[in-house]
C-alpha cells in the first residue's frame, strides 16, 4: 500500500473528511506560499498542478493558471526544486499531462518527483491500458498512481479501475472539465459503485466550488478536492492569508458532516 493510501486511510479510521486543495504551480511566485497557507488552514493534502500547454480535464480558470506558469518558465524541473527544498508538510499529489513526464523519461520524472516529496500522480491522459510502464516506475519511487472515474464509466470499467488505483479513487462528480458546473452531482452514485467493488478512498472533486458543494460531496466520500475556485482567487490577486481563509471555510463545512 502507497503512502498516500495510507494516510487517507488513517484519516478515514479516524473519522475526518479528507481536504485536497489544488493550486497550479508557478501560477504567482509565491505560489508556495498559498500551498503553505492552505495546510495551515486544514487541507489534508495537497494537489501541486505541473503546466502543460494542452490539457483535458481543465477549464477556463485552470487554463488561465497554466498559461501563466508557463509564461514565467515554470517547469517539472523548478517545481521540485522547490519542493525539495521545503516540503509542505503533508503528502503532495503531482497533477498533469502525460507528455510532461514522457518529456522528461519516466525514470527521471519519477525521480524528481520522489526528490519533492511526492506521494502521487494524477494523470487524466493515462489510460490503465497504456499505464504499465510508469505504474512501473512509480513503484520503484513509491508514487502512488492515482486514475478518475465518472458518471460516464462503464460498470465493467469502473470495476478495473476501482481495483488498479492507487492512494484514492478520484470520483467526478459532474460530467465536465474543472470549474463551476451546473446540474445536480452524481458523486453519490458513483461513489456507491465503487465503495461495491472496492475499499479503497473515495475523493471526490470537479465542480466542488462552494462550501455547500463540499460538505454534500463529503457525506458519501471519504474526502473532497477543491481546485478552480483556489485557483480563481490567486489569479485575482489574493494572498496567502486570502487562501487560507477560503481553505478554511470548506475545512469547516466538511467537518460539520461528521
Amino acid at each position: 500500500m502507497t503512502r498516500l493510501e495510507s494516510h487517507l486511510r488513517e484519516l478515514r479510521a479516524s473519522g475526518r473528511k479528507a481536504l485536497v486543495v489544488y493550486l497550479m504551480a508557478g501560477q504567482a511566485d509565491n505560489w508556495r506560499e498559498h500551498a503553505e497557507a492552505a495546510v495551515a488552514a486544514g487541507a489534508d493534502v495537497i494537489e501541486v498542478g505541473i503546466p502543460f500547454s494542452d490539457p483535458m480535464i481543465d477549464g477556463v480558470v485552470i487554463q488561465e493558471a497554466a498559461d501563466r506558469a508557463l509564461e514565467a518558465g515554470t517547469t517539472l524541473t523548478s517545481v521540485m526544486s522547490t519542493l525539495s527544498a521545503r516540503p509542505l508538510g503533508v503528502p503532495t499529489v503531482a497533477m498533469t499531462y502525460f507528455n510532461v513526464f514522457h518529456h522528461h523519461g519516466l525514470e527521471r520524472a519519477a525521480g524528481l518527483l520522489e526528490s519533492g516529496s511526492i506521494s502521487g500522480t494524477i494523470i487524466p491522459d493515462l489510460t490503465l491500458e497504456e499505464a504499465g510502464e510508469w505504474r512501473a516506475v512509480s513503484e520503484k519511487h513509491h508514487l502512488a498512481t492515482v486514475f478518475l472515474v465518472a458518471p460516464s464509466t462503464t460498470p465493467d470499467r469502473l470495476a478495473v479501475i476501482a481495483e488498479a488505483t492507487e492512494g484514492f479513487c478520484y470520483v467526478s462528480a459532474r460530467m465536465a472539465v474543472t470549474g463551476r458546473s451546473g446540474g445536480d452531482s452524481e458523486a453519490p452514485r458513483v461513489v456507491a459503485a465503487v465503495r461495491e467493488l472496492s475499499d479503497v478512498p473515495c475523493l471526490v472533486g470537479i465542480g466542488v466550488t462552494t462550501p455547500d458543494q463540499a460538505a454534500e460531496a463529503a457525506t458519501v466520500a471519504d474526502g473532497v478536492i477543491i481546485g478552480s475556485v483556489v485557483v480563481d482567487q490567486i489569479l485575482r490577486g489574493a494572498s496567502p492569508d486570502d487562501t487560507a481563509t477560503l481553505v478554511s471555510a470548506f475545512r469547516q463545512a466538511i467537518d460539520s458532516v461528521n
